[in-house]
This record gives C-alpha cells, sequence and structure tokens, in this order.
C-alpha cells in the first residue's frame, strides 16, 4: 500500500513540480529579443522549426506504423515526437558548441506552438492506435490547459526573473540545466524499477523503434540545415533540437494525464539512447568547432 501511495505522489506531484521548475529555468535563459529572432533570422528558425512540428511528428507517426509496437508503445512514439526540443537540447547544444541562442529560440517557440497541437494530434494517435472507444480519452481544453500550466507559466516566470533579475538568473540557468538532465535520469530509473517486470520486454520492443528515431531525426536536422547553406553552429543547434526530445515531459503526459506506465515506456528507453547518441555528437560537433576556430585563427 505504501509503495503505491508513493507512486502515486511521485506521479501527481514530485513529477509536476520537477518539470515547472525545468521549464521556468528554461524562461531564466530568454527574453523578448530571443522570439523577435524569427524576424531576424528566418531561415534558421524556420528550417528548425520545420523539423521539429512537421517532419518529426510524421516520422514518428511512420515508425509506429511500421515497427511491430504494442499500441501503447506505439502511443509512446508519438508522445516523443509531439514534445520536441527542451533543456536537454540546449545544454547539450552549449556543449557541442552550437548556436545556443537559436536552440534556446526554437525551444521557446515550439513550446509555446505543442500547447495547442498536442492535444489534438495526441487525441487523434490514441484513437488510431488504441482504438475507437478506447478508455483513455484527452479532453482537449482540459489538456491545453494543463500543458500550458506547466510550460508557459513557468517559462514566463522564468523570463520575468531574467528580465528583473538577471543576475540571478543567469547565476540559476546552469543549476537548474544539470538539475533538468539529472532529474530526467532519475525518472527513468524510477519507471525502471515501478515496472521492473516488463522492463526487459519493453527495452526489446521499443529499443529498436527509439534508435531509429533518434539517428533518422538527427541526421535530418543535420542534412536538411547543410543543404539549406547553414553554418556549422546552426547545424549543431538543429541536429540538437530535432534529435534531442523534451522526455520529461512525454513521460509527464504519459503518467499524469494518461495514467498510463506502458506509455511511458518508449520515452524512458528513448532517454537513454538519446543521452547516448547527444554525447558522441558533442565530442564529434565540439571537435569540428575546434578545427574550424583553428582555421580562422
Amino acid at each position: 500500500m505504501e509503495s503505491v501511495q508513493l507512486v502515486t505522489f511521485v506521479n501527481s506531484v514530485v513529477i509536476p513540480i520537477c518539470l515547472f521548475l525545468i521549464m521556468m529555468g528554461m524562461g531564466l535563459t530568454l527574453v523578448v529579443n530571443d522570439f523577435k529572432r524569427v524576424v531576424k533570422f528566418p531561415k534558421a528558425v524556420s528550417i528548425g522549426l520545420a523539423n521539429q512540428l512537421i517532419m518529426l511528428p510524421l516520422i514518428g507517426f511512420a515508425l509506429a506504423n511500421i515497427m511491430p509496437l504494442r499500441p501503447e508503445y506505439a502511443v509512446g512514439v508519438m508522445l516523443l515526437v509531439l514534445c520536441p526540443g527542451g533543456t536537454t537540447s540546449n545544454l547539450f547544444t552549449f556543449l557541442a558548441k552550437g548556436d545556443v541562442a537559436l536552440s534556446v529560440t526554437m525551444t521557446a517557440i515550439a513550446s509555446v506552438i505543442t500547447v495547442f497541437t498536442i492535444p489534438i494530434v495526441l487525441s487523434f494517435s490514441l484513437v488510431y492506435f488504441m482504438g475507437a472507444g478506447t478508455e483513455f480519452q484527452l479532453p482537449i481544453a482540459k489538456t491545453m490547459i494543463s500543458l500550458f500550466v506547466i510550460t508557459i507559466l513557468p517559462i514566463s516566470i522564468g523570463m520575468i526573473i531574467k528580465r528583473y533579475k538577471p543576475k540571478l538568473a543567469d547565476s540559476s540557468q546552469v543549476l537548474v540545466s544539470r538539475f533538468g538532465v539529472t532529474f530526467l535520469a532519475m525518472l527513468v530509473v524510477f519507471l525502471s524499477y515501478v515496472q521492473r517486470d516488463i522492463i526487459v520486454d519493453a527495452f526489446v520492443n521499443t529499443g529498436p523503434v527509439s534508435l531509429i528515431l533518434n539517428l533518422v531525426t538527427m541526421a535530418l536536422g543535420y542534412f536538411s540545415s547543410k543543404l539549406l547553406g547553414l553554418n556549422l553552429a546552426q547545424r549543431t543547434s538543429i541536429t540538437m533540437e530535432v534529435g534531442l526530445q523534451n522526455s520529461t515531459l512525454s513521460i509527464f503526459m504519459a503518467l499524469t494525464l494518461l495514467s498510463n506506465y506502458d506509455m511511458s515506456m518508449t520515452p524512458a528507453i528513448y532517454t537513454l539512447i538519446m543521452f547516448f547518441t547527444a554525447g558522441i555528437l558533442v565530442k564529434v560537433f565540439s571537435g569540428k568547432a575546434k578545427k574550424q576556430q583553428a582555421t580562422y585563427a
């Protein structure tokens, strides 16, 4: 009984509060001019957002249909691709010496837009993969309000702190980013423990689709931006933004809005793969950036 209460407490209190803090941390890095960057530098932002908001869901939907997945795991794929970016992609972009301002701009704009797109597409996905009359219902208006409270509201609070207490915001940014990555890792461990009876089966079933999704979207981000003439720093940012999803938000929706642990397993296993591939890319891109700097020095 105590373990059930603990799980309930984590799902309903710990995860929402931590996600709120993580999204507020992203707001600490933002100023109004970040949103104006769409007008100032439309090409890079447009390429990134087109990949995130259009190509990413299409690729996820195709893979969820092609791969032999249980309906819950297929919905888990859709949860992932509907939640692009996040503080994790911003952090890895920084480590890879990418264009952090571009990364943060894409994450911020995508966070605003997906408040409206996630409920609609996810509702369709539930009916499509789980079947008509499924017990998993997603009230669109209520879901939009929940996403607003957990994403836009804390981002706005962070931006206000950045505006009026810039030193506090600047000193807190790195800590919040590290907290976000640490919490996500702990969340994966928590899910693995709660679902320990099926974790091996879940990994076998969702591991391949998670790896393919991660590699394909990273390749999409890199080669589309290279083909369209963006510089190395911008290519790095878009690769990270398109290839690294907001797993924390995906897991939050699975556990809190849909109350289904099976749907959270795909994002959890994707996170493990995402950290591994992102670590490799950090080494590759940072190495390229150093060579480029040496060339122009």
